[in-house]
């Protein structure tokens, strides 16, 4: 057995903090010129600091080259964990000075385009007057992002299923996925009446799905079909499907949130209505951390409450 001295471990828990926040900035900012000017010191400084801190903990965090700057994967994991301990810190210096579990700082939350704007947009004013002290930063964007890579606190997902990962899902609402077509293209082209009937149409597809020409379907047995369609327009944003949709230029699938009314007044019409439909869950996402910090805690409390079924 092996005894430490309190002199011992003094000693390690000296050197515990040492070059963390430092490591923190470089690697929210991708660069060790940013990070030195955000500090004030120079940009040596700065990578010492960083290679004394991979040198103590006997890993690499950073792959550098002279244009690029990444995080390894043990650099992503460390980056992670570093984050809430200075989030812990920077709680507990609030807690002394009076400002106990109060939202603050900056949140930096990820969202896709269709949903943030039919559903997040009109209900955000209620949170930024509720939390004033905290920065928003909503990127509306439907490509999938990295949460930690990209420095997301929150993002929020629409999918059939979430892939399976370290990070932690609540799942806000459940939405349905719709055949749509405008009246005008369906005459003229003919309404399918079954999935396989697709193959001989113009299709709008999304492609930030892992299989955009693959539509899959679900018949009233339970039993699952795949679909291969061609695709006569490919793209990543469903307002613009839809837009393409009403201008009579195919079939579209997307989820009933992305409609505004255009169902209602008749711009577009629902195709296979006696199938069942899809289900897709919008979740909001977070890192797995044993202590959320409020800002996080706050906004996902926020989302649930106003949007959750």
């Amino acid at each position: 057995m092996i005894y430490l001295t309190k002199g011992d471990v003094m000693a390690n828990n000296s050197k515990l903090f040492d070059g963390m926040v430092v490591f923190v900035d470089v690697a929210k900012l991708g660069s060790f010129t940013l990070a030195a000017e955000s500090s004030g010191h120079s940009t040596s400084y700065i990578s010492k600091e960083v290679n004394k801190l991979e040198a103590r903990l006997g890993i690499r965090l950073l792959h550098r080259t002279t244009r690029s700057l990444s995080l390894t994967q043990e650099g992503e994991l460390y980056f992670q964990l570093c984050q809430q301990l200075i989030e812990d810190a920077e709680q507990a210096e609030n807690s002394i000075s009076g400002n106990q579990g109060e939202p603050r700082g900056k949140l930096r939350i990820s969202c896709p385009i269709s949903y943030g704007l039919s559903n997040l947009s009109p209900v955000l004013s209620r949170f930024t007057e509720k939390h004033q002290k905290i920065q928003l930063e909503l990127e509306l964007n439907d490509r999938k992002v990295d949460l930690i890579a990209d420095g997301f606190d929150v993002v929020i997902r629409a999918s059939t299923q979430l892939e399976d990962s370290s990070l932690i899902s609540r799942r806000v609402s459940q939405s349905e996925a719709l055949v749509l077509a405008s009246p005008r293209y369906l005459a003229k082209h003919g309404t399918p009446k079954h999935p396989y009937d697709l193959d001989r149409h113009k299709i709008i597809s999304y492609s930030n799905l892992k299989q955009p020409n693959i539509w899959l379907f679900r018949d009233h047995h339970g039993e699952t079909i795949q679909v291969h369609v061609e695709s006569h327009v490919l793209t990543n944003n469903a307002t613009l499907e839809i837009d393409l949709a009403v201008a009579d230029q195919g079939i579209i699938r997307v989820p009933q949130f992305a409609l505004k009314d255009e169902v209602e007044t008749g711009k577009l019409v629902e195709i296979f209505c006696d199938w069942p439909k899809p289900p897709i869950g919008v979740y909001v996402v977070y890192p797995s951390r044993k202590h959320m910090s409020a800002k996080v805690r706050s906004f996902i409390d926020f989302v649930i409450a106003e949007l959750g079924d």
